[in-house]
């Protein structure tokens, strides 16, 4: 993968065979949820995990798809709170599979379908907006170990009002 597209300020992991792009503002967790998904791969919550890129990563469109590799200068390294910049396990480049917003004004508890997918350079990809004060981890996880799903007849008739409690309160005796 060439580098000639400018770098974005991002953060990436490959998960599994796919690639989480972390983006949001500085402060805001990128490398902390990176090393999360590292520690979390290594600890078999997840698929295998290793860094991509650490705060600029590029994008490149092949074939349809979006491609991910980090900053040439910046290839190895993440920052870790505390203890600074440390050298790390890395692979030069990773297909884009899910993008994770933190600090997003558009999260919601129940949020709606067309924030839960992006444009960029023209593909769309998975994406996950995250409140302020909420932990990305969770979320990313279930994203990567659970599928999507329509509204069953097993949901509350509070469900599509998106209020209350969403499982029937019989569903353990249908």
């Amino acid at each position: 993968m060439t580098s000639a597209a400018p770098s974005i300020h991002a953060s990436a992991v490959r998960v599994g065979e796919l690639a989480v792009l972390i983006r949001g503002p500085s402060g805001s967790g990128k490398s902390r949820l990176a090393f999360d998904l590292i520690l979390a791969g290594r600890s078999g919550q997840l698929p295998q995990a290793v860094l991509v890129g650490d705060d600029r990563v590029h994008l490149a469109t092949r074939g349809g798809e979006m491609w991910v590799s980090p900053a040439p200068a910046l290839a190895g390294l993440i920052e870790i709170r505390g203890l600074g910049i440390r050298s790390c396990d890395h692979v030069s480049e990773a297909k884009l599979g899910l993008v994770v917003d933190l600090m997003a004004e558009d999260a919601a508890r129940l949020p709606n379908a067309e924030s839960l997918f992006v444009h960029l350079n023209g593909i769309e990809l998975p994406r996950i907006p995250v409140g302020p004060g909420f932990s990305p981890l969770p979320l990313v996880a279930a994203a990567l170990i659970t599928s999507m799903t329509s509204c069953s007849g097993n949901l509350s008739d509070d469900c599509v009002r998106q209020i209350g409690n969403h499982i029937s309160p019989t569903i353990a005796t249908e």
